[in-house]
């Protein structure tokens, strides 16, 4: 008993050092430190009310991996015991937390699951900064209230052009969770390689899959549907929807390769980049794909993109199947065969039962902005942002700056994207959204929330991708859910450094933005011989300055 009294009286003492400032990313909306501690042991007691039975276990699980500590559940406790309860309210807002740390117990209330696991990652997130001796961990006394400020909060992986794995997706979901960021837009089908299994279709994946974006003739990587339903339940978990995006009518090679008699042509430098919206079976075909993938997602949400039709539509201009379609409709360009598609696709989504989520092209079109909405990302034209909360449509905010996270983050850095010379540093992504975008008519309604984008032509391993992620997704997590007003970038940073141990304990190689030379960036041998997309001409071609 001394043994343990000295124990904690040592761990106490180290508090005044260590914990003076809540190191807890995102920052809670309000945080109230007290004088004492709790001392959390192998004797510690997990109560919960059946609602919360699912989220001790997971917080059982995480203080055994992280800390080494296994809590017994009780049905009631009088000391040394961490309380979880769900009581609704509808007052209270979704995902809104009370967190209190007090001598005898922790307490964490909600009004919904929800809640009640975001205030489970911020204690779990307290007590990993803590030092454990015998495992005993002294967890000072805190008072928080905490909400978030959009609902959206994601992260969208490009595993077409480069295919990572689900381990690997699983430890980028564990951030997520980590950080209190909720979706996942899995981005599984472009030009390189289909990656989901379509049973009706197996061609998809068996021709679809092979290659990369640099790789052509690398074998087939393709994730099976007992795959992703194992993946979608782990997200669940840890209350993320998982998002799919099959890329429809453009960025459709990988899918025409397997199956050449619904492809509509494409240019020269995109062959085979389109569906053929002509033909009445393409609608049939990709319907039955988007049947097969609504069962395994019930997010019940379905990313059509919709983007950069006209890099390779030109074959459209002659082909018969999409000539008779003009002619029938009294279509006068391609815009309006593109909006015609988009419709027809939309349709079957929503007939599924699923709302339609698609980049900012179909803005143009005539898609009603019911059970729609819009991923905001061509920065360099906020007309399109503007002109899509004025027709009502929902907005995701994910404009290339600052959320794109192929963007190099140094000055620096080569292997990424720039604009203009412009890249996306840390400050930037957590300073976004700007008071010019948020003060926009109809923007406190409409937008949903941030999402930050991981496109991977130039990511082509795990540390790479860590290394574009990290940290740059803390400054994501508190852009989404703090409130302005809350925020303070200094000070953010002064919490981020305490995260960098958690980032080499787990095995990942990150940018440390205070200390350059600490992480010098990797480098393939292809991509030391300086063989890089031409980052002039991409953004030439999406400014729409060259075809």
């Amino acid at each position: 008993m001394k043994t343990i009294i000295l124990i904690f009286t040592i761990l106490f003492a180290g508090l005044t050092t260590r914990a003076q400032d809540i190191a807890i990313i995102p920052k809670p909306l309000k945080a109230v430190k007290n004088s004492s501690a709790f001392a959390l042991n192998q004797q510690t007691q997990i109560v919960a009310n059946k609602e919360a039975l699912k989220i001790a276990e997971y917080l059982q699980t995480e203080l055994l991996k992280y800390q080494g500590i296994a809590l017994r559940s009780a049905d009631k406790a009088t000391a040394n015991y961490i309380d979880l309860q769900i009581k609704p309210n509808a007052k209270q807002a979704l995902e809104a937390y009370q967190l209190s740390i007090g001598e005898k117990k922790i307490e964490i209330k909600a009004a919904n699951p929800q809640g009640l696991f975001a205030g489970v990652t911020s204690l779990l997130q307290l007590i990993r900064q803590q030092p454990s001796v015998n495992h005993q961990i002294a967890i000072p006394s805190w008072n928080i209230e905490d909400q978030p400020r959009y609902a959206w909060r994601g992260v969208m992986l490009d595993e077409s052009r480069h295919f990572f794995g689900k381990e690997k997706v699983k430890q980028i979901l564990d951030w997520m969770a980590f950080y209190k960021l909720n979706k996942f837009h899995w981005h599984l089908t472009d030009q390189p390689g289909w990656r989901i299994e379509i049973k009706k279709y197996p061609k998809l994946t068996v021709i679809g899959g092979v290659g990369s974006f640099t790789d052509s003739l690398a074998k087939a990587q393709y994730y099976t549907q007992e795959e992703i339903k194992e993946i979608v339940r782990y997200a669940a978990e840890r209350f993320i929807d998982v998002i799919p995006e099959i890329d429809m009518p453009g960025h459709a090679t990988a899918a025409n390769k397997a199956y050449p008699e619904f492809s509509g042509g494409g240019s020269p430098k995109y062959p085979e980049f389109t569906f053929n919206p002509g033909k009445e079976g393409t609608y049939q075909y990709l319907t039955d794909i988007l049947r097969e993938v609504d069962a395994l997602f019930p997010s019940q949400m379905i990313h059509i993109g919709a983007d950069e039709v006209h890099f390779g539509n030109q074959h459209w201009n002659k082909d018969e199947a999409v000539q008779a379609l003009m002619k029938k409709n009294n279509f006068k360009d391609l815009p309006a065969v593109e909006a015609y598609f988009v419709k027809r696709i939309a349709d079957s989504i929503k007939a599924l039962n699923n709302e339609v989520l698609a980049w900012d092209e179909i803005v143009s079109g005539n898609l009603s902005s019911d059970q729609t909405t819009v991923f905001w990302w061509r920065h360099d034209k906020p007309e399109i942002l503007k002109q899509a909360l004025e027709k009502g449509f929902k907005v995701v905010l994910c404009p290339r700056s600052p959320l794109y996270f192929d963007f190099v983050q140094d000055s620096a850095h080569v292997v990424g994207r720039k604009w203009a010379g412009k890249f996306v540093p840390l400050k930037s992504v957590y300073d976004f959204p700007s008071k010019e975008i948020t003060d926009l008519p109809n923007a406190n309604s409409l937008i949903r929330g941030i999402q930050a984008n991981i496109w991977t032509e130039v990511i082509v391993d795990e540390q790479q991708l860590d290394f574009k992620l990290f940290p740059r997704i803390a400054a994501l997590a508190e852009a989404a859910w703090t409130n302005t007003e809350t925020k303070n970038v200094s000070e953010f940073n002064n919490r981020l450094k305490k995260h960098f141990e958690f980032y080499t304990a787990d095995g990942l190689y990150f940018f440390n933005p205070f200390n350059t030379k600490a992480s010098p960036e990797l480098l393939t041998p292809a991509q030391r011989k300086g063989l890089l997309p031409d980052n002039e001409a991409q953004t030439a071609q999406e400014k729409g300055t060259i075809k």
